[in-house]
């Protein structure tokens, strides 16, 4: 689409870059951007001049994936030893709605910074305890779980001028069994449920409910729950939601059967009894 409102374009070089006049946008893979009218955006900042790399892997050990990163480099991140959640990146890919020309223009951090209750990098960043480092206008950074980042359907804590820089995952999480589980009204449909679980190394259990719920729900154990433990944890997940793609008891009602498949293939995997 085109944005008749724009009149200005800038290539960003360097943090100062980044701070923004009146009107300004930033622009990253712009699949979003670009999809509907913008008319209080005048001018548009654009962030993959930066030349971030899309993936590192830090000294400490983990995954750091650089907010300019797309979703077709993540899809095809190389597998390392140890790194048994490596299936996860390619399952959450699959859960965003769009076809392979977007994969390859699309942006994780874009995908998290648009908030929407289905994106699929939010689910992904979700059950693997990512967290995002935040530039401020005045120089200065935080870090923030990505999980904790929204705050509804498109909807998040970031403030006006605040970029996302890059989202670490650690190494704990990468080395965690996990299992993945995705349901749509349609067979090309917008995700109405994405549930995920793991079992990290010590025996302790995460699993999450997002685009089911307005924000990503985290529900953690010491070991793996029994199974009447994670429906009432599932039954009990805060915000739930109608729309046309599905409603709200629907979502409830695929997210614990959905996530009991995911305990029992975990406990299988971890040769826990059930």
């Amino acid at each position: 689409m085109d944005l008749n409102t724009v009149s200005s374009y800038r290539a960003a070089r360097s943090r100062e870059d980044l701070r923004l006049a009146p009107g300004e946008r930033i622009l990253g893979g712009g699949t979003w951007l670009y999809s509907e009218p913008q008319v209080t955006t005048t001018g548009l900042v654009d962030l993959t001049s930066m030349g971030w790399p899309a993936i590192e892997y830090p000294d400490g050990g983990g995954l750091r994936i650089g907010a300019t990163c797309t979703i077709a480099e993540l899809s095809k991140l190389p597998e390392r030893e140890g790194w048994r959640a490596h299936p996860l990146f390619f399952q959450a890919a699959t859960a965003l709605l769009a076809s392979f020309k977007i994969w390859n223009v699309a942006t994780v951090g874009g995908n998290v910074c648009q908030s929407f209750s289905a994106g699929s990098m939010t689910s992904l960043c979700a059950a693997l305890d990512a967290t995002a480092l935040i530039w401020t206008p005045d120089g200065t950074d935080y870090t923030v779980p990505v999980a904790d980042l929204m705050t509804g359907n498109s909807t998040n804590n970031l403030a006006d001028g605040e970029v996302l820089r890059w989202i670490d995952i650690p190494e704990h999480a990468l080395r965690a069994h996990t299992g993945f589980r995705k349901i749509a009204l349609a067979e090309l449909g917008r995700s109405g449920a994405v549930l995920t679980g793991r079992v990290d190394e010590d025996g302790s259990a995460v699993f999450s409910i997002t685009a089911a719920t307005l924000t990503p729900n985290v529900l953690r154990y010491p070991i793996l729950p029994s199974a009447a433990r994670l429906q009432a944890d599932s039954d009990a997940a805060v915000g739930y939601y109608d729309d046309p793609l599905g409603t709200a008891d629907w979502r409830r009602g695929v997210s614990g059967v959905l996530l009991e498949e995911i305990r029992s293939e975990l406990a299988v995997a971890e040769e826990v009894p059930r």
